[in-house]
């Protein structure tokens, strides 16, 4: 039931930076606010408030966090501005300094919104509510809900890796997790919305369960029990927690589709060690190869970060000659950007600026010939595509079962649907694949 006694007709704008749990924890944000009454700002209309959800993965996350809330403040000087998550949890003085800025809330603190702004709403004093890293324990359940066909599941957050290039257990705090009850029991609410597909998500979902006696793999049978949910997908896993049993799990399920997401980061055996990763390019390998022997079809993206400190340009090359040796789909390429208080900063061998922009352009080089060689694969087969809603004018767009992005001739009664169609060509650079509905 929507409560207006103490907002009003008020208004707000959520602008999410970062990851799919990012936007995962906005949408349970705006969903929190329209039970108080506060209603998503219509374009072109002026808010009452604006909630900016930050990322601070990266030195240019930080850069478009700070132009993001300068932006509102200037845009919407009468609005009350809200800044969270990552980058307001590692810099909240820095933030809380910048004129206009009302309510500075840590990454623990998502939740608690709505509270903080109806006390800010009655004293009108700016407020900074931070919780200290060590004592971060709750799990702040979130699911995305109504921006568009796939949902966002949160099952896990926080990270007891602390690779030396990371800032995010400084950001989310230890590894915890939701039970399996309440995430099947949002999955089923999902499901009730109408919603077909599911990405689970966290910052750390392998190491779901830690400290009790249940498993991801626990978790992801529980899920594909849901009636309703046609599709899910299992995001970043790390490869260490990839086990075999998974694996052969997700090759007979009814449910999870055939496409894995697993960081790397390096192929280089060295510089993993220089990154504290909890595996070694035979492991990596192993798992590729499990994938590709029982599940053939199944899309493999690759997170890569390039240019670390500690890549010489020999353990450059030997990362690219282990990631051109693997039967993967595609890279997700990240140019390494150094964080303060991140043990890698200790390590001497510092990259060039200009060698890094080269060694990430021959990166996405390799990753764009990856897409198009899996992409070709299927050219002339029928794959199962779940079709999304297009813009007036526009083409329908959808991902295969296996995470291919088909284009097809517009027909909203088939939003929302599975359906089968014939993948025919390559265009917009291997983005995308052009395909029609066929009977097959």
């Amino acid at each position: 039931m929507i409560d207006n006694t103490t907002f009003g007709t008020r208004t707000a704008k959520f602008h999410t930076l970062g990851c799919k749990l990012n936007f995962a924890e906005t949408s349970t944000i705006a969903q929190m606010f329209a039970d108080k009454g506060i209603r998503r700002a219509q374009t072109g209309e002026a808010p009452d408030v604006v909630v900016v959800n930050t990322c601070s993965v990266t030195e240019l996350a930080d850069k478009k966090c700070r132009q993001a809330i300068r932006s509102y403040i200037k845009k919407y000087p009468q609005a009350t501005v809200i800044v969270t998550g990552c980058y307001a949890q590692l810099k909240s003085e820095e933030i809380a300094a910048i004129p206009g800025v009302k309510i500075v809330a840590g990454s623990d603190q998502k939740l608690l919104l709505t509270q903080f702004l109806e006390e800010f709403t009655t004293t009108h004093e700016p407020r900074t509510v931070v919780t200290p890293i060590r004592e971060m324990r709750n799990f702040c359940p979130s699911c995305s809900r109504g921006d568009r066909t796939r949902y966002f599941l949160k099952v896990q957050d926080g990270c007891d890796y602390y690779c030396t290039y990371c800032t995010i257990p400084m950001a989310r705090g230890r590894s915890r997790s939701g039970t399996i009850e309440e995430l099947v029991a949002q999955a089923q609410q999902v499901a009730a919305e109408g919603g077909k597909e599911i990405v689970i998500t966290g910052v750390n979902i392998g190491d779901f369960g830690k400290g009790r006696d249940d498993t991801f793999f626990d978790l992801i049978k529980a899920l594909d029990e849901v009636d309703g949910i046609e599709r899910y997908r299992i995001s970043s896993i790390e490869p260490n927690l990839l086990t075999d049993e998974i694996i052969e799990w997700v090759a007979q399920s009814k449910r999870f589709m055939p496409h894995f997401h697993i960081p790397l980061q390096s192929g280089s055996d060295e510089v993993l060690k220089l990154m504290h990763r909890h595996y070694d390019t035979a492991l990596f390998r192993s798992k590729i190869e499990k994938i590709r022997t029982i599940i053939p079809d199944a899309f493999i993206g690759v997170d890569l970060i390039v240019g670390a400190r500690g890549e010489t340009p020999e353990l450059f090359e030997e990362s690219r000659q282990f990631i051109e040796s693997l039967d993967i789909s595609r890279l997700h390429v990240f140019t390494y950007s150094e964080r303060p208080g991140t043990r890698a900063l200790k390590i001497e061998y510092a990259v060039d600026p200009r060698e890094k922009h080269r060694r990430t352009r021959i990166m996405l080089d390799l990753s764009e010939r990856k897409l198009n060689d899996f992409s070709q694969r299927f050219i002339g087969t029928t794959r199962p595509v779940l079709l999304e809603h297009s813009k007036p004018g526009k083409p329908m767009s959808g991902f295969t079962d296996n995470y291919i992005k088909v284009e097809v001739a517009a027909n909203n009664a088939l939003d929302n649907t599975v359906v089968n169609i014939k993948l025919n060509e390559i265009i917009n650079n291997g983005e995308e694949v052009k395909g029609e509905l066929t009977n097959e």
